[in-house]
């Protein structure tokens, strides 16, 4: 997209923007220990670690942007979050330095945002970073006027960098400000622009069908690594939305290369260095291309939605080391990331000591110390160890280099021996770690991403019968719906401290009401499928749109952001407009809504020419279309043992299946079919009910067209 005016402030500005790995680090600073600034009184976590900086930070606010117009000084508008590393070193070289404060206080009305809290302000700052500087990413900072129009910004600065486009941008504020304002009201222009041109407004329903969803997978296969799994080049994200769409394509279309591509980026994820092989948790991505080195930060969204990836895989599969991966997983979140109450926590730090991955990775020697030969030797063997190290300066990095069947043949001993002799050199490992100091943990709790792991826990039990999943998802369950949502429907982002404090958004509504149909699908308790149609309604109200199909991701109560963004691609999470696309769905099948399943069509249909050529970034969407082209299938237990029927058939992978019971039940979808001690199954397809049955295996059979 081509923004006007902006030239001659790029070429000012140009050669202060720099690329975060490549950076050298200036360590030389002078500090102020003791200074207090607005941030003091914030539950964030992130906003709080910068809470003593001698830059006069203010959160976003009404009493930020007010000031900046009284004195008519520009945003310095500073956003990332706390598991960041380098968020950290910016901190660090730069917001902790006294010289560099007085700048920033001085000509700037600083401000200091949480993405996680705040992505609606993430949302705009860095779409307009990223027009002007064809780069993103956290720390992020850009530049605004009074009014918040971004102008100019760009993600991480060395300090002696930032210092000098901190003097730069005061300067041509002063001196050039109709240029100035001329960008910014390009860059606003450009944030307006860009969602209406991922719209086709003039798409028909008709055009939905199967062959442009068989057609999905063509330009799939020329991104997919099917040596190393996941996507080709580096970083390597886990995208597990990409994955959940390939596993239901290959279910649809019996594509065996698109399950295959799953399973083998599932197995490397899981032996690589990105899955914290001693105390459980997935990091956020890989640097390398074969899922090796991690970017040792773990966050919530990520090691949920993998729960719900690696529960499909086992239904497809019956893989034992899936459902194993899955307890581990679980053990870990609640180990690391269960609050006392329910709710789940957003992050673990990559930090410890001041060094990204200090907690997690080793020294030969250390293990040489504290190992036995013996011990010693099956440690370097199975997690690929060696005495100068495996990654950079001596260090090693724990992956498994060697799986526990190959050790039995080469040691010609039993599989289980070897398995005993891992968990007990596991645990003199961890005696080992608990010494040292551990990453810090953000412990506030955000709603979508414990909708996430609501979602997996629920998964992981459809999966498993494994009561640990299900009483974790009851407990999570009972904490968002005590604290996070108002009688009138409305959902709050946060909790901190016992306290809500900011409004939800679209993906707060959307992931909520998705998990609490699915705790419906294993309960057969009806006060989650009540809920999730109450916040539902409440986001049609208060985050439509009167230009597209397609709903906002702020409501429309909220007042202080110089646009309205739409959300439509998938990233490291789902879309939430696509899983608003689903939850309307499914709940118009429930309730009998059909304005509803046609809302779902128009939604699907205004983004779908992005299909084809956006792959894995329009994976949630595709997963609607396929509800929509596919037989969708319903299937009403009747009888005493309804609840013990659903889980044996939920056992297996049904992507086109929702479930209900008949007991007692009001539902639209069960009417005549309480039959009251009778053990019988109804599947319904397009409002139409085959024969009743009496197992499960025959109702499956119904299911497949």
């Amino acid at each position: 997209m081509a923004i006007k005016n902006v030239n001659y402030l790029i070429f000012c500005l140009l050669p202060f923007i720099s690329n975060e790995n490549s950076q050298k680090m200036d360590n030389s600073q002078t500090t102020i220990k003791t200074p207090v600034n607005h941030l003091i009184h914030e539950s964030s976590p992130y906003l709080l670690q910068h809470a003593h900086n001698p830059v006069n930070w203010y959160p976003w606010g009404d009493q930020a942007l007010r000031l900046a117009k009284e004195q008519n000084k520009p945003l310095l508008i500073s956003i990332g979050y706390a598991a960041c590393h380098w968020c950290h070193v910016m901190e660090h070289e730069s917001f902790s330095d006294s010289t560099i404060a007085e700048i920033m206080n001085q000509n700037f009305i600083c401000i200091k945002v949480d993405r996680e809290e705040r992505p609606d302000v993430d949302k705009i700052y860095m779409d307009a970073v990223q027009l002007l500087t064809r780069q993103g990413g956290w720390p992020l900072n850009a530049f605004a006027l009074p009014d918040g129009r971004p102008f100019y910004g760009g993600t991480y600065f060395q300090k002696q960098q930032w210092m000098s486009l901190l003097q730069q941008v005061a300067e041509l504020y002063k001196t050039q400000y109709s240029d100035i304002e001329k960008q910014a009201q390009s860059v606003s222009d450009g944030l307006l622009q860009g969602d209406h041109l991922l719209l086709n407004p003039d798409a028909k329903t008709d055009q939905l069908s199967k062959t442009m969803y068989h057609n999905l997978f063509n330009n799939w296969q020329g991104i997919i690594d099917f040596t190393n799994g996941g996507f080709k080049g580096a970083p390597k994200f886990v995208l597990p939305v990409g994955w959940e769409f390939l596993m239901q394509y290959y279910f649809a279309t019996g594509n065996k290369l698109a399950q295959e591509a799953t399973l083998l980026t599932l197995r490397k994820i899981v032996n690589g260095g990105i899955n914290d092989q001693l105390n459980g948790g997935f990091a956020r991505y890989s640097v390398d291309d074969h899922w090796f080195a991690p970017h040792f930060e773990k966050m919530l969204y990520d090691n949920a939605q993998l729960l719900s990836l690696f529960a499909h895989a086992y239904q497809q599969t019956g893989d034992e080391n899936l459902k194993a991966t899955m307890l581990t997983l679980v053990q870990f979140l609640q180990n690391e990331l269960q609050s006392h109450d329910g709710g789940f926590y957003s992050s673990i730090n990559a930090d410890s000591e001041g060094v990204e991955g200090a907690f997690y990775v080793w020294r030969y020697e250390e293990l040489a110390t504290h190992l036995g030969a013996k011990d010693l030797e099956f440690a370097c063997q199975y997690f690929g160890i060696t005495p100068h190290g495996n990654w950079e300066h001596g260090l090693n990095i724990l992956t498994v280099s060697n799986s526990l069947e190959d050790i039995a043949k080469q040691t010609n001993q039993s599989v289980i021996s070897i398995g005993k002799q891992l968990s007990s050199v596991k645990q003199k490992m961890v005696d080992i770690v608990t010494k040292r100091e551990r990453p810090s943990t953000d412990d506030k709790v955000l709603t979508a991403w414990n909708a996430l792991m609501l979602s997996g826990l629920v998964d992981a039990y459809s999966a498993t019968g494994e009561d640990v999943f299900l009483n974790l998802a009851k407990q999570n369950a009972q904490f968002l719906s005590k604290n996070m949502i108002q009688p009138n429907g409305q959902v709050y982002r946060n909790f901190k401290n016992g306290k809500v404090s900011i409004p939800g958004f679209l993906d707060d509504y959307a992931f909520l009401a998705d998990a609490f149909i699915k705790l419906y699908q294993i309960t057969f308790d009806e006060e989650w499928l009540t809920l999730s149609k109450q916040i539902t309604t409440y986001a049609l109200v208060h985050f439509s749109s009167d230009k597209s199909p397609l709903l906002y991701y702020t409501s429309d109560e909220s007042h202080d952001l110089i646009v309205r963004k739409t959300e439509v691609m998938d990233n490291v999470t789902p879309s939430s407009n696509a899983v608003m696309a689903g939850v309307l769905l499914k709940l118009s099948i429930y309730f009998e809504i059909p304005q509803w399943e046609e809302r779902t069509k128009t939604m699907v249909l205004a983004v779908s020419p992005h299909f084809p050529e956006g792959g894995p970034y329009y994976s949630g969407w595709s997963q609607v279309l396929g509800n929509l082209v596919f037989a969708n299938y319903q299937v009403v237990f009747s009888g005493k043992n309804g609840i013990s029927r659903a889980r044996e058939m939920q056992h297996y992978y049904q992507p086109f299946t929702l479930y209900a019971n008949a007991a007692n039940s009001n539902l639209p979808l069960v009417v005549d079919k309480d039959n009251g001690s009778e053990d019988l199954i109804y599947v319904c397809m397009d409002k139409t009910c085959f024969a009743p049955v009496k197992t499960v295996f025959d109702a499956l059979g119904l299911t497949r067209e």
